[in-house]
């Protein structure tokens, strides 16, 4: 079952009576949109929703931010992501899509969609028509055209009523806010037109008395009710007063709404601008500063890469902490779970950041600013590829697969602006997103880089390099063939031993995958042997090693290739390499299988469970659930093999493939399941399949690692 909504991080204040509609209309229309202004609450509404309705769909939620995407050329690939589809195929993505959740029950949200209308249009409309139990529920300014669209405006918070005020009291409360008695005889008295904080209010309990309540209520109503507009005002009451905020607010509304211009409509539009403008205003120099510059991140980011891209000028190492927590008090960044749980994130509302980015053109800083961002994320793949063989490597893959946003802006960038440089980050970052399931959108963008930059050079054969094992990955061993033939001539023309070895491990990869043991067994140790040098002197020679031992397993080189996998896989545990040793107990699983020792083979195959998982590779996972598979089948326990093996099926319908591996371990997985049906009958088999399948990826791999029941 998906899962990947994001948590509630603040209180939900209200909003019962959209709830009740929202929640109906989900149970009678395919396609919900909830439509409003920015700030007005639709992401919040529909996170509060989708978690009250998620028990209602049995395959869960995919919760999908679009506000990130600048354009539509990443939208299918964030869709997937959410739907835990990491499709390793050549076929057209929308395709593998609709295949993937053919048969599935689910609610797909998808927030922010006003900047892709068009494409989402279309999307939605491809996926309505192939997945007969899917519901879709989008937030964005303004209705998709769908047919059958059912919209919902979403309005601000009633100002005659107690929800504007609570959540506008919650939020000061967070912000630490209170209202001294000296203070509340500063607030503003009526307006001689009755629009001043004193007219017109319910009496709704707040926690002041006096002229400070009277405040609070003016703000809710003289902010439309706007929940960021009430947000905005109470983080700077959290830090002065609400007399004062609504003292600030009345001094100064009339003279930025006439900046904003009258003609903007509705009014509240021109009310969350002038409340943005508002917050701006209050800020100190430095601070505008950073928020404009800020706002060349398109998702989350750390204060490193903030201080690496933002610096200049005021700006610097000492100020730049206190700065983003600054701006986290006046609510112009939020502060998010980091993906490895390490350190702390910021992330800044597209409401917000649409303002920022006004500034940053203002400033003529845009240009520079993106090219700035380009370089640091070229220096941040440099590093993950630097740090591949040390201990930190499951977390660099970790690290790209959160920054893939940023890397893919960083992209785009330098396609426009300097091509040599988007081949060098294309080809750093193709091989970590091949790993972690992004094959479309690496085959793409190298091919992309390949094509802009033809310049000969170390650079342009990793590029094919890295193209080389994307399409190998996809099964297309035809072009990868292709690619791998010119990736060998260009390390050959480069004469660096570090490209030679990519390029054999590359031509020993397909000839494993197409069944030619021997062909690459001659490659690597040819290869190995002219460069010299020892398996861990780089990356290049570790993996080309890896072939090595693939090779000896396939030609039935048993002890030599347990010897050479057992002394590799130590050499890796003393560096605390992952990728690598994973494979190497894979094939440790097979060699031990192939001997008759099942719980060795048992004991390897959850040792690479673990580790494919720890980089989040669902391909090397299903490889791993076969191998386990075949271990308990050795051992005899057919029920619970048939239990693992629908797990593992569950993995390889994610990457696309009914099975996949080296020829061998084809043969090895027929055998073993004809051997656990033989053991506990068809029906018994079956049911423990359909069981193992229909657990969900984490938890059916975790069922797999786990004891029997």
């Amino acid at each position: 079952m998906l899962g990947n909504l994001p948590e509630e991080s603040t209180s939900f204040v209200g909003r019962n009576w959209e709830l009740f509609r929202l929640d109906r209309a989900l149970r009678k229309h395919r396609i919900v949109t909830l439509v409003g202004p920015g700030g007005v609450g639709k992401t919040r509404l529909a996170l509060r929703a989708a978690h009250q309705v998620a028990e209602g769909f049995t395959d869960g939620v995919a919760w999908v931010e679009l506000s990130p995407l600048y354009g539509d050329r990443l939208l299918l690939a964030s869709v997937s992501d959410a739907c835990d589809l990491a499709d390793h195929t050549p076929r057209m993505p929308v395709d593998a899509l609709c295949e993937w959740l053919a048969r599935k029950r689910l609610l797909l949200v998808l927030d922010s969609c006003e900047h892709l209308v068009d494409p989402v249009r279309v999307l939605i409309g491809d996926l309505l028509t192939a997945v007969p139990g899917l519901t879709v529920l989008a937030t964005s300014r303004q209705p998709l055209g769908l047919e059958d669209e059912r919209l919902l405006d979403l309005e601000p918070l009633p100002v005659d009523g107690p929800d504007a005020l609570e959540l506008f009291t919650q939020r000061v409360l967070a912000a630490g806010g209170f209202v001294p008695p000296e203070t509340e005889a500063a607030a503003p008295r009526p307006a001689a037109d009755g629009t001043g904080p004193d007219s017109g209010a319910d009496e709704v309990p707040v926690p002041w008395s006096g002229d400070g309540a009277r405040a609070a209520r003016w703000i809710c109503r003289r902010l439309d009710g706007i929940p960021l507009a009430l947000e905005l005002a109470a983080a700077h009451a959290g830090r002065t007063s609400v007399a004062e905020v609504a003292e600030r607010l009345t001094s100064r509304f009339d003279v930025l709404e006439a900046e904003e211009g009258l003609a903007v409509r509705p009014e509240r539009h021109r009310t969350m601008r002038t409340t943005i403008g508002w917050s701006h205003e209050l800020c100190a120099p430095v601070e505008r500063l950073l928020w404009a510059r800020l706002t060349v991140f398109r998702g989350d980011f750390d204060e490193a890469s903030a201080l690496a891209v933002c610096a200049g000028g005021p700006l610097d190492s000492t100020t730049m902490g206190p700065l983003l927590e600054r701006l986290v008090s006046m609510s112009v960044l939020r502060v998010v779970k980091a993906p490895d749980g390490d350190g702390i994130r910021y992330r800044m509302l597209d409401t917000i950041r649409e303002y920022g980015e006004l500034w940053l053109s203002a400033l003529e800083e845009d240009t520079v600013l993106a090219q700035r961002h380009a370089e640091y994320f070229l220096r941040f793949a440099l590093r993950a590829d630097r740090e591949w063989l040390g201990p930190e490597q499951a977390r660099w893959y970790r690290r790209i697969s959160a920054a893939y946003n940023e890397l893919c802006a960083a992209l785009e960038h330098f396609l426009d602006h300097s091509p040599e440089r988007a081949l060098r980050l294309a080809g750093l970052v193709g091989f970590f997103w091949s790993c972690c399931g992004h094959l479309h959108e690496a085959r793409e963008y190298l091919q992309q880089t390949l094509d802009a930059h033809p310049r000969p050079g170390p650079d342009r054969t990793r590029g094919l390099w890295a193209l080389g094992v994307t399409t190998t990955l996809q099964g297309d061993y035809e072009t990868a063939r292709r690619v791998s033939n010119e990736c060998t001539a260009s390390a050959a023309d480069d004469q660096e031993t570090e490209g030679i070895l990519a390029a054999a491990y590359l031509s020993g990869l397909i000839d494993l995958l197409t069944g030619s043991p021997l062909d690459a067994e001659a490659t690597s140790v040819q290869t190995l042997h002219a460069a010299g040098g020892q398996p861990f002197d780089s990356a290049a020679r570790l993996r080309c090693s890896l072939v090595k031992v693939f090779a000896l397993t396939g030609l039935e080189r048993l002890d030599e290739a347990r010897e050479l996998a057992l002394s590799l896989r130590a050499g890796c545990v003393e560096r605390g390499e992952s990728w690598t040793r994973a494979y190497l107990d894979y094939q440790l699983s097979l060699i031990a299988l192939f001997r008759g020792d099942a719980l060795d083979a048992a004991t390897h195959a959850r040792a690479m469970l673990e580790g494919k998982h720890g980089i989040g590779d669902n391909f090397g996972i299903a490889l791993g659930l076969d191998a386990l598979a075949a271990a308990i089948a050795a051992a005899g326990d057919g029920e619970r093999v048939g239990q693992v093996y629908g797990t593992g099926q569950a993995f390889w319908s994610t990457v696309g493939h009914p099975q996949r591996g080296t020829p061998e371990l084809r043969a090895v997985r027929e055998a073993c399941e004809r051997v656990a049906r033989e053991g506990v009958g068809d029906d018994v088999y079956e049911r423990a399949y359909q069981e193992g399948a229909s657990y969900g990826l984490d938890a059916g791999l975790k069922a797999a690692l786990g004891p029997p029941r």
